[in-house]
């Protein structure tokens, strides 16, 4: 079967919108399950950059990345979200222009991501991807200089691999997330507390 990259998804998409609005959940719904992917890409992109994130914001701002990678480890293959969310409306000309600028970038990335060991992206694996995503998120409220940094580029490697069907990308992802996740939890394990402040130290001394 030929996967559809998903620069063609969402030109088709646009291709067969009418009316002036597009609701969020028009949008889910032609993404399929590889709306997990596009949502948690948006909100681990932006964590993933070597920026330090105070206290409790890390928490606030891991939320959305526990909620869905939850439903994903789970086995959802749609996204649950309050319906009045999923009510709302975008503008078809925001929405138009927004696609159109985002489009061009989409397939570049497709020359690096591609259909590639797909089978790792969907079924049994896509649950995998949520459990391991879903540990990764958690260990986001930890509060560690940039400890939002290594987590969030895994599961922003993951939702891309979810998005691209490229089972490389989402092995990737999860070789960084786990090696930190495994990191932490020698450090508790062996050290206990002390272990959280020789991580902490660590980092420091990179930055």
């Amino acid at each position: 079967m030929t996967i559809r990259s998903i620069s063609d998804v969402f030109t088709d998409f646009q291709a067969g919108l009418s009316g002036s609005d597009v609701s969020i959940a028009n949008i889910l719904d032609a993404l399929h399950e590889r709306g997990f992917g596009f949502l948690l890409l948006i909100f681990a992109a932006p964590m993933a950059l070597p920026i330090p994130v105070p206290p409790g914001i890390n928490i606030l701002l891991a939320s959305p990345l526990i909620i869905l990678t939850a439903q994903q480890a789970i086995g959802r293959r749609t996204i649950w979200m309050p319906e009045a969310i999923k009510k709302k409306n975008l503008s078809r000309e925001k929405f138009d222009s927004t696609l159109n600028a985002v489009i061009p970038w989409m397939k570049k990335l497709e020359v690096v991501f591609r259909p590639r060991f797909s089978f790792a992206t969907q079924g049994i694996f896509s649950n995998i991807i949520g459990l391991m995503g879903l540990i990764m998120a958690l260990t986001v409220c930890i509060p560690l200089p940039l400890t939002n940094t290594v987590p969030s580029l895994g599961i922003a490697l993951m939702a891309i691999g979810v998005i691209m069907r490229d089972g490389v990308a989402v092995l990737g992802g999860a070789i960084i997330g786990t090696l930190w996740v495994c990191m932490l939890a020698y450090a508790v394990l062996f050290f206990g507390a002390e272990g959280i402040d020789m991580v902490k130290d660590t980092i420091k001394s990179f930055m």
